[in-house]
């Protein structure tokens, strides 16, 4: 059986847009029958992989999303004295190794350099193949045995938390798919809300009020707030396959944690100051079946201490799950800032000790 580690917080987040659908307002999702906010799990894990608190904690061992490495392989190519168009062949034959890339276009002489998909590369990949350009250039030719043979046997933190997606026919044939050791679910409001619209105005500073009082901008933009549910499942077993040993597991379980607690996504930050911290955590460990406890808010909770009421609710939902299934887990955590009992440190602690 595998170990898992769960995760419920609870996070308060004043008037913000954090994650927005195509039309620029907050994403939503109906729920109990009701409408709540919603912040998906694409735009979180965004934030936290990205985050300065994930970078300065796990330096060197952070993967990169690009679909232009072609373009970046065929600039070292260049650079090295490669002819621009041998350089674009290798250059192109490297990347689609990964995956497949995009068709030439006249205005855009590099398109065909770049992927069709963002390719999750692991540092060790990338500086392989930088290394493999160095060697091409001096040697005028591309050994393929080699794009084999620079393939990641242990996968950078993101990449084992979150996994990767790997389309390219060569690479499949010598190496799987990491599977992701994390799992996040959209994060929902714990009540229902209203979408509502902010009409804001600008004005022009050198405008002398002669005649022109207006204003020199008019727009609209909408917004909602709220008390955010998030439930994350980690399978700590995997995630040390993934890594490819102990070594660095507690120190990679540590950062995302806090970065869980604390980092937000970045939508509209400038305009709203919505950055919060989790203002309760829950976790669990035990090789159990995992389990939301989302279901404790299918009724919205309504009145005024809406955070207060949460808590309650996510902790007799727990009670109640135990009391009909028996023990869901070996053993629990918590941390309550609207009590003051105990602390991210300790969460921390209790999972990675």
């Amino acid at each position: 059986m595998s170990t898992f580690i769960q995760l419920h917080l609870l996070t308060s987040y004043p008037p913000s847009n954090l994650n927005r659908d195509d039309l620029g307002r907050p994403k939503t999702a109906i729920m109990g029958g009701k409408t709540r906010l919603r912040v998906s799990s694409q735009s979180l894990k965004r934030a936290w992989r990205t985050s300065d608190l994930f970078e300065s904690a796990l330096a060197g061992h952070i993967g990169t999303r690009t679909k232009k490495m072609g373009e970046k392989l065929y600039e070292r190519l260049c650079e090295k004295g490669v002819a621009e168009g041998k350089a674009k062949d290798f250059a192109k034959e490297m990347v689609a190794f990964f995956g497949a890339t995009e068709s030439a276009e006249k205005d855009k002489p590099l398109k065909e350099l770049e992927s069709s998909q963002l390719v999750h590369f692991n540092q060790s990949e990338m500086k392989a193949l930088f290394d493999l350009a160095d060697r091409i250039a001096s040697e005028g030719k591309l050994d393929k045995d080699k794009l084999k043979k620079l393939v990641a046997k242990r996968y950078d933190v993101d990449i084992s938390m979150f996994g990767r997606m790997l389309t390219g026919k060569e690479i499949t044939k010598i190496t799987d798919d990491p599977e992701a050791a994390v799992q996040v679910a959209h994060a929902v409001t714990v009540h229902d809300v209203a979408v509502e619209d902010d009409y804001f105005t600008a004005v022009d500073d050198l405008n002398n009020d002669n005649g022109d009082l207006g204003a020199a901008h008019i727009g609209e933009t909408e917004f909602g707030a709220g008390v955010f549910y998030l439930y994350i499942c980690i399978n700590r077993d995997l995630l040390e396959k993934n890594l490819g040993g102990k070594e660095f597991v507690n120190k990679s379980l540590a950062a995302f944690i806090e970065a869980a607690a604390k980092v937000a996504p970045n939508g509209k930050q400038n305009s709203f100051a919505s950055r919060a911290y989790a203002s309760y955590i829950l976790a669990e460990k035990g090789d159990q079946q995992p389990c939301s406890l989302s279901v404790a808010f299918l009724k919205p909770v309504r009145g005024e201490d809406v955070l207060g009421k949460a808590i309650a609710e996510i902790e007799t939902k727990r009670a109640n799950m135990e009391k009909v299934y028996g023990k869901c887990a070996e053993a629990t955590k918590t941390m309550n800032a609207e009590t003051g009992a105990g602390s991210l440190d300790e969460i921390i602690t209790f999972v990675t000790e």
